[in-house]
């Protein structure tokens, strides 16, 4: 009797045991749904969003784009637009000023590696340094798009214009296609980096926001000195193991690269070279075969240094400490020097340092958190390895860093 009483009860007990099973293993779904979405949009899931990207997260293919469970769900929280305006603008705004303030306008290099980034199955995000490109909003009843003013990407944000629906590429305006090297040439990155000074600004926070390395981290003073320009003092304070043991270590390699630029400025200057009061263009300009006049300021501090005869650039940290950043690591056959901005671009581009600092900065927005442990370690270079072999797509970073940190 005790026997059959027992198998009686089985059943039931079972059952009350697999649907607390189940609705336990829903419950997780639903909670690594919504934190997928808010990672990624800052804004929480309708029901209807989070029911879907649950299925994903069950291996349903809602978008029948191939990819399922984590990945698939983050996706689908891409599609709501707060991905583009807010966590991607919020993103790269800092790259966009010398102050890395996040408190700027939507302008065209924000909205440029937005495009890059909801283009990602079609667009090599290497070409982010190089490509004649920009983008643009479609909607209408928009100030024109141009090079003089910021008033078209202001008006986007003003008027809440979804930018995942009306982002556009075009080419960049006010400059010839060779001139053109994707977001370096930027009216917002001319404007913060051109400007003034002596065109260092742009290799050096070029190399800062996609290289992931400061001059700090690129010291070396075993590189020739000679294309040190005459601004440069020798001895600094009077005393030269300044010079050799300091200066030499980043402008031994940075003098040759930013060379690339020597034809470029940001024209916000309110007077002429005899003092008279003149309207700038508050543009970027491009004056072909001519240097800018900023290249050769300050001659006499050191008058036998490097005197800039064009834009021609030579990568000094092929070899020595430097080469470990992994130039052309790809084989892609790039020289090691060139002519202007947009070869110099795909030299920084094409190196193994550019891909691994795409990846950790993805990795930091969106598990909110440097990588800490083994484990976070092995999977940067796992999604180093998904971002190469899928054609340089960062959006698909997006979504396999998003799956990773889904149970954070």
């Amino acid at each position: 009797m005790f026997r059959c009483h027992f198998l009686k009860k089985m059943p039931i007990a079972l059952l009350a045991l697999m649907t607390a099973s189940a609705v336990q293993a829903g419950a997780l779904q639903q909670q690594q749904a919504k934190r997928i979405h808010e990672r990624l949009t800052g804004v929480i899931p309708s029901e209807s969003v989070l029911f879907d990207m649950e299925q994903e997260l069950l291996g349903v293919d809602i978008l029948l784009d191939g990819i399922t469970g984590g990945e698939g769900a983050a996706m689908i929280a891409m599609e709501n637009d707060a991905f583009y305006s807010a966590t991607i603008k919020n993103w790269v705004a800092p790259w966009t000023n010398r102050d890395q303030n996040v408190f700027v306008p939507l302008n065209d290099y924000i909205a440029t590696v937005m495009g890059y980034i909801r283009d990602g199955e079609t667009r090599d995000f290497r070409g982010i340094l190089s490509e004649n490109v920009v983008y643009i909003s479609n909607a209408g009843g928009l100030p024109a798009y141009t090079h003089l003013n910021n008033n078209h990407y202001e008006a986007i944000e003003d008027q809440g214009i979804s930018l995942k629906d009306t982002l556009t590429p075009q080419v960049q305006s006010g400059l010839p296609d060779a001139a053109t090297a994707g977001l370096m040439t930027t009216r917002a990155a001319a404007e913060a980096f051109f400007v003034d000074g002596t065109n260092r600004a742009m290799f050096r926070y070029t190399l800062l926001n996609h290289l992931c390395n400061d001059l700090e981290q690129v010291h070396d003073t075993t590189r020739a000195p000679d294309r040190i320009r005459q601004d440069v003092s020798r001895s600094p304070g009077g005393d030269s193991r300044v010079f050799l043991n300091n200066c030499i270590g980043c402008h031994s390699g940075m003098d040759p690269m930013a060379q690339a630029f020597a034809y470029y400025d940001f024209d916000n200057d309110q007077t002429d070279e005899d003092g008279n009061p003149r309207t700038p263009t508050n543009a970027i300009s491009y004056t072909a075969n001519q240097v800018n006049p900023k290249y050769l300021i300050n001659a006499t501090t050191f008058p036998y240094g490097y005197v800039t005869p064009d834009d021609h650039w030579d990568n000094y940290w092929r070899a020595g400490s430097n080469s470990l950043l992994g130039w052309d690591y790809r084989g892609d056959g790039l020289p090691a020097s060139g002519v202007g901005a947009k070869s110099m671009g795909r030299e920084l581009a094409h190196s193994e340092a550019f891909a691994q600092c795409q990846v950790k900065k993805v990795f930091k927005n969106v598990c909110l958190r440097d990588p800490i442990n083994a484990g976070d370690l092995a999977e940067l270079i796992t999604l180093k390895g998904s971002f190469e072999s899928n054609n340089y797509n960062l959006k698909r970073v997006f979504a396999e860093t998003a799956d990773y940190c889904k149970g954070d």
